[in-house]
């Protein structure tokens, strides 16, 4: 049964469960999405869009912003490097009912970062301070945002913090690595936890988090509202259910496996979607140290049901093995 206790309140409305699903391009569509929702994760965030490409050609954009009733608290992240751009981005996204807009300052790929936006606007305070006091006086649903602690040469996460609280924003993300050090090193949990002691607004914090211990440390040890989980979700979106990956039986993942594979087929269509979840089913049986041969001959299957009879036959040996 889901905790029904809300652990803190993004504007008015009540977040439920501390753990959180980070908005992952590529990965954080509906299929993913939803399902982490289901197994615990408290709030849904869709893919990062463009500004641009809201405005632009937003047909291109349903399938990332595709979202049923049942996964809100849903929020809708944009970046950009242009303030009128995303102020008007955000307006026109906002018509889609979500229940947030999330601004992206923390993706640090050198295409995005390097023309200002996403990491590249930690080194812009003034047009943040200016996009935030804009875009929430515009708005009429929670504006929030994703950081990291700066560039090497500018750790500027106090100040941007700061400034995005004081002009309206009502939820910080805290990626606690620099935009140069991307996933890789420690997450600095002093940082967090340095924002959380310096703001009333919520502080969710983001970084390393590869099991239940990390996740149940960085809330011990920072006192943020919770805690965001990115790439270590794709290995065990149990994690939202406090849940490591060894302690899910083989049955289970077998039951969840089939289940995300029938909600990308349905979304996406056969072909797509059964290339776009091979990703998935990589890490789904990783932890079984299937021989080389067996996991290509798997995850190179073109036919949904050949793809469904080579799993099941995985699971049965493991079964049989009494694994």
């Amino acid at each position: 049964m889901k905790d029904v206790t809300p652990s803190f309140f993004l504007g008015g409305m009540p977040v439920c469960g501390q753990v959180i699903l980070a908005p992952m391009d590529g990965y954080s569509s509906w299929p993913f999405r939803s399902l982490c929702r289901e197994l615990g994760s408290s709030l849904s965030y869709t893919e990062f869009v463009h500004s641009r490409d809201v405005l632009s050609r937003p047909a291109s954009l349903e399938r990332k912003l595709f979202y049923r009733p049942g996964e809100r608290p849903i929020i809708f992240q944009i970046y950009g490097n242009d303030n009128q751009q995303m102020i008007k981005a955000a307006l026109q996204l906002e018509e889609l009912g979500p229940d947030g807009i999330d601004i992206n300052l923390g993706c640090p790929t050198p295409s995005i970062a390097s023309r200002g936006a996403g990491a590249g606007l930690m080194r812009k305070p003034l047009q943040v301070a200016r996009l935030f006091r804009t875009l929430s006086s515009k708005i009429a649903i929670p504006l929030t945002a994703k950081i990291r602690l700066g560039w090497n040469d500018c750790l500027n996460y106090r100040l941007i913090a700061r400034i995005i609280a004081e002009n309206g924003g009502q939820m910080i993300a805290v990626h606690a690595r620099t935009k140069e050090e991307r996933h890789n090193g420690p997450p600095d949990l002093d940082a967090i936890a340095e924002i959380k002691s310096s703001l009333s607004i919520p502080v969710i914090g983001n970084g390393g988090i590869t099991g239940v211990a990390d996740l149940q440390h960085m809330l011990d040890y920072t006192g943020c509202d919770g805690v965001m989980v990115g790439r270590g979700a794709i290995k065990n979106p149990w994690i939202f259910s406090f849940l490591d990956r060894d302690q899910i039986p083989p049955g289970q993942v077998k039951d969840v496996l089939l289940d995300h594979l029938d909600r990308s087929l349905s979304f996406y269509g056969p072909e797509r979607g059964l290339i776009l979840f091979r990703k998935h089913a990589a890490e789904y049986l990783e932890p079984y140290q299937l021989s080389p041969a067996r996991r290509r001959k798997i995850l190179t299957r073109k036919e949904p049901q050949a793809f469904i009879s080579l799993v099941e036959e995985v699971f049965q040996k493991l079964e049989a093995r009494g694994y």
